[in-house]
């Protein structure tokens, strides 16, 4: 598999960012000519990633999220979200549906279940005081198939 294009970006860790960093995705996953409903699931689970790093990973702290994107020649798109809070002390026990480090704020604790639902794959990686990366990996059937 070859890169067929890539790009970073670099946003604050604030709410109203969440509707940039979809759309920046939104339209470089266009390239590769996805379908609606791919387009769709790509859009929800970065809105949940960047959520959670805001939400969660900064909690009331100033702070960037790195967002990093690869399409390859066999039309998988590569989305890694990155910040540098807090962390997750047990990335097994957050990734369980219904979790939450944030009750008091109602949170849902789906964000992790809801981008393994919307992508083929998830990795979560992250280290107490240093951060958190997510990286999700979807297959375009779009102009591939």
């Amino acid at each position: 598999m070859k890169t067929v294009n890539k790009m970073k970006m670099i946003i604050p860790a604030m709410s109203k960012n969440e509707a940039l960093a979809r759309s920046c995705i939104a339209a470089f996953a266009a390239q590769a000519d996805p379908t609606v409903e791919e387009l769709s699931d790509i859009r929800s689970a970065v809105c949940e990633a960047v959520t959670n790093a805001i939400v969660h990973g900064y909690r009331d702290m100033a702070g960037d999220i790195t967002l990093t994107l690869k399409l390859t020649d066999d039309g998988c798109l590569y989305i890694k979200i990155a910040d540098k809070g807090c962390g997750i002390e047990d990335v097994e026990k957050a990734m369980e549906p219904l979790y939450t480090t944030a009750p008091e704020e109602e949170r849902a604790g789906l964000g992790f279940a809801v981008m393994e639902a919307f992508t083929d794959s998830l990795k979560v990686t992250s280290k107490v005081g240093k951060g958190t990366c997510v990286t999700m990996k979807k297959r375009l059937i779009g102009k591939y198939e």
